[in-house]
């Protein structure tokens, strides 16, 4: 990045950066390896499902392609919570080893195809914390955790609680230097790590799930390194690759 291209928000000074949503992925554009951050509920979703050897492709929510996607590719498609596969995580633990799925999401979806512009995209949770940070050191910084937020009513990006949270877990991981964004998202971590399930049970996020009948995504959200895949998003699918290969 030439001095006339730099900005005050890239975060350049530091080789582990933090940002919420597609403009903050358009603000770290400079980095190499962008990790995706959305708790509730899609990249709790991907992790969940990549381990089982499920490829996962994204997609926008308002896509009116995405049955044709689904078609095209052999792959079931999610709906909405309550149908038969979803964005709720307890839903996709029905699916078969090694099938497809195609999962609409207006937040985490949308970042993972923004930063598919700049580098390599993995998915990150709480769930497959430590798996998602080894693979994002074979990759090589500087790296990227996206906190891809919740929407308020109007539209506009909601910063969601769960995301920072997990954002400072994966990120206080990666090694270098941390940006004060970085540094505050590690600050909740700490603080939220004692009992990660009330924390999330009792943010905005999860109490709208609680509230919705579905407190069982919550509690499969906020369980911490119990997953072992790292999910890399090649060819227009999250899908699990050797911790050894390097692009």
């Amino acid at each position: 990045m030439s001095s006339s291209d730099a900005s005050p928000f890239d975060q350049r000074a530091f080789d582990v950066r933090c940002e919420w949503g597609v403009d903050g992925v358009d603000a770290l554009a400079g980095c190499r390896t962008f990790i995706v951050v959305d708790v509730l509920s899609f990249s709790t979703c991907v992790a969940m499902c990549c381990e089982r050897g499920i490829e996962t492709i994204p997609c926008l929510e308002s896509d009116p392609e995405a049955a044709a996607l689904a078609r095209a590719r052999g792959a079931e498609l999610a709906g909405r919570r309550g149908d038969r596969y979803s964005l709720s995580p307890a839903s996709l633990m029905d699916l078969p080893t090694g099938a497809r799925i195609v999962l609409p999401s207006p937040n985490g979806a949308a970042v993972a195809l923004q930063a598919a512009r700049h580098g390599h995209v993995l998915a990150g949770s709480l769930r497959n914390r430590m798996a998602t940070c080894a693979r994002a050191v074979a990759l090589r910084g500087p790296f990227a955790v996206i906190a891809a937020g919740e929407r308020w009513h109007g539209g506009s990006l909601r910063p969601a609680f769960e995301d920072l949270v997990a954002a400072g877990a994966i990120a206080a991981l990666l090694p270098g230097t941390h940006s004060p964004e970085v540094t505050a998202a590690i600050a909740a971590f700490a603080k939220a790590a004692p009992d990660l399930h009330a924390a999330l049970l009792g943010c905005g996020s999860g109490a709208e799930l609680v509230e919705r009948g579905f407190a069982g995504d919550v509690e499969l959200a906020a369980q911490l390194d119990v997953c072992v895949a790292a999910p890399e998003l090649v060819d227009g699918a999250f899908v699990q690759l050797s911790q050894g290969s390097a692009a």
